[in-house]
């Protein structure tokens, strides 16, 4: 089988069922990221989602940042 895909080998297919468990994907500011659930509850972002060049600059998206939806 070959899968064509723009995205990395541990997201298609994660090492451990636990780390897919807490990652999902969210909208944050018109935003698509994929975010994972921290034991602090807030979501930390994993990686931005969105095809819009300019998403990618956003400093409050950038991977690893915190964000919380409250």
């Amino acid at each position: 089988m070959i899968l064509y895909t723009m995205m990395p080998q541990e997201q298609v297919f994660p090492p451990t069922q636990e780390e897919a468990v807490n990652q999902v994907m969210l909208s944050y500011n018109g935003i698509p990221i994929m975010a994972e659930w921290t034991d602090s509850h807030e979501y930390r972002v994993v990686r931005v989602m969105s095809t819009d060049p300019n998403h990618y600059m956003d400093p409050i998206c950038m991977p690893g940042a915190k964000i919380s939806l409250s």
